[in-house]
């Protein structure tokens, strides 16, 4: 095999793992292809690496419709072999019936939705539809130390925004005179008991494994105490007698209900006593019907207190499941994380794009769709891993390859003059597969390219400045290119360059978000970046709020500020 046969080989390879993968060929698969093939000719590997890896850097030079247009002339074949996708739909529930699942999204109404609940809704949500069953949106709100009335409707919106719609929404705090009921039930029985302990004394029994002291009462006492505490005459707790030896320290009476003297929101200072995590939880999910519950890991060993609590009750008993907590290299995906950030000003809020709030993600360019398929490939797995936000990254990628725009954008500017350059109105293409339309620019022979391309010159090459002609360099300056026309014939082996032209461009402040937090989880003031440059006037026109691709640059969002427009850049 000859190294012009190994070189059309490698051409045709490099070309169709490009055009699959947005147009860059990965060196290491397309080494591996053409290796295997030459096998069978005894062709020594070392032969082989070198001009595949030539051939890459010529491929990757390309525009990604110049790719698809060279392999659809040179091997039509490979161009409709699509990459195999891997299943990421979620899969069966166990003891499921098709119409009768029922499932709730449960958030606190304290602040802003973030990744993590997001990966916990569409789960939800999604196994409702695929059994033609219900989805609940239940507020848990029985904490007024934290909830707020704005954040409510924020949720919804959120929720909305990520394509959830729900078939039933209540709030918790409408069911407090149930939970009233069904916590005297628990102390007439002897199953829950009034508690007088200071914290301090009841965290010592917990980890000691002794019997609190009120235990010793009767129920009739306790319940007397319980109705003290509901008329505000006393302060106490609620605990369940449960089992202060168990190797579960979930088990060791846990509080129930406890006072909180902050009006809430909906219901202002109608009640004072309010029950936990542990209560509401199990409780709601048994009388709102729900058959399969879902929630994070994390509260693995509070399962046993869950079904220990219903068997008291004598109420139904879900089927409680878990998966693990999203973790995400360098972000904050928990609120616990956040809201210190917000507090002390390092970030501009909850919809600041370098977190992973639903707003901050959607100023940032990242899609519903986007978190959708990233949701689903990270399934409902228990294992606990961490992930990179290029997970993230890849996902919308795939959702906004097919629909996004693309226009010219030059970072850090200098300028091109090209003699002899013939006028002409550069029809540019919008889209390089699908048909988008054109944007059409008026060129004169003087330019702004990217200072990165600028430097890679020098006098004598000849590059092409993208979809209008080539030009060669005469000379190089800190602040200026002079180049003459070249010519229009398309040459192989050119850099292709994107520009504005000198006379018509808009200026432009890029945002480019770093790692939050550094590798000690402490926040990185490295995290926030600007690249100022020119882009093509055509995108003054263009919607706020709209994703484009700035070619060779990244897909941006773009936003105005105090009337300005900026980008905010979502990733390559």
């Amino acid at each position: 095999m000859s190294e012009n046969t190994i070189k059309s080989t490698a051409l045709k390879y490099a070309l169709q793992n490009a055009v699959q993968f947005n147009g860059k060929a990965n060196p290491k698969a397309v080494i591996g292809k053409v290796i295997g093939l030459c096998k069978k000719d005894g062709i020594n590997p070392k032969e082989v690496i070198p001009v595949v890896n030539s051939t890459i850097q010529e491929v990757n030079s390309l525009s990604l419709e110049e790719q698809q247009k060279q392999l659809e002339d040179l091997a039509p074949e490979l161009l409709i072999k699509e990459k195999k996708q891997r299943d990421f739909s979620l899969p069966p529930l166990p003891k499921a019936t098709q119409g009768e699942v029922v499932t709730r999204f449960p958030p606190e109404p304290n602040g802003f939705l973030h990744i993590g609940h997001a990966k916990a809704a569409l789960i939800d949500y999604e196994y409702a539809r695929m059994y033609d069953g219900k989805f609940i949106l239940r507020f848990d709100d029985t904490n007024p130390e934290k909830e707020d009335e704005k954040f409510y409707q924020a949720q919804k919106d959120d929720l909305r925004w990520l394509g959830i719609e729900w078939d039933e929404e209540y709030c918790t705090s409408d069911h407090i005179p149930r939970h009233y009921e069904l916590a005297e039930k628990l102390i007439k029985e002897g199953n829950a008991y009034v508690c007088l302990c200071k914290s301090e004394d009841i965290k010592t029994q917990r980890y000691t494994g002794q019997s609190c002291p009120c235990t010793t009462k009767m129920p009739d006492e306790h319940l007397k105490v319980w109705k003290q505490m509901l008329d505000g005459s006393t302060n106490a707790i609620l605990r369940l007698r449960a089992d202060m030896k168990s190797d579960n320290t979930a088990m060791r009476d846990p509080t129930l209900f406890r006072i909180i003297e902050k009006p809430h929101p909906r219901t202002g200072t109608t009640y004072r006593v309010w029950p936990t995590y542990d209560f509401t939880g199990a409780v709601e999910d048994s009388i709102g019907g729900v058959t399969h519950p879902f929630r994070t890991k994390e509260y693995e060993l509070r399962d046993e207190v869950y079904f220990y609590l219903l068997s008291l009750l004598e109420l139904r008993h879900p089927h409680l499941m878990e998966f693990a907590r999203l973790n995400i290299k360098s972000m904050p995906v928990s609120k616990r994380k956040i809201k210190p950030l917000i507090d002390e000003g390092v970030v501009e809020g909850f919809s600041d794009f370098r977190l992973p709030t639903l707003q901050g993600l959607k100023r940032r360019g990242i899609t519903p769709q986007g978190i959708k398929a990233f949701v689903f490939q990270q399934g409902i797995s228990k294992v606990e891993s961490t992930v990179d936000f290029s997970i993230v990254e890849a996902c919308n990628r795939k959702a906004l390859d097919p629909v996004a725009k693309r226009y010219f954008f030059v970072a850090d500017p200098i300028k091109l003059t090209v003699s002899d350059a013939p006028p002409q109105i550069a029809q540019l293409k919008l889209h390089p597969t699908e048909d988008f339309g054109v944007r059409a620019i008026q060129t004169q022979g003087e330019f702004y390219i990217s200072s990165d391309d600028a430097a890679q010159l020098k006098v004598g090459d000849t590059f092409r400045l993208k979809e209008l002609y080539n030009v060669i360099v005469d000379s190089v300056t800190e602040k200026e290119i002079t180049g003459h026309y070249g010519g229009e014939e398309l040459i192989q082996q050119t850099s292709k360059i994107q520009w504005t032209t000198s006379s018509d461009y808009v200026s432009l402040t890029v945002l480019i978000s770093g790692p939050l937090l550094d590798e000690n989880g402490d926040y990185n003031p490295e995290s926030l970046k600007e690249i100022k440059g020119y882009a093509e006037p055509t995108i003054s026109s263009l919607s706020e709020g709209e994703i484009i691709q700035f070619e060779r640059f990244g897909f941006v969002r773009l936003e105005k500020k105090d009337g300005v427009l900026q980008a905010i850049f979502a990733h390559k």
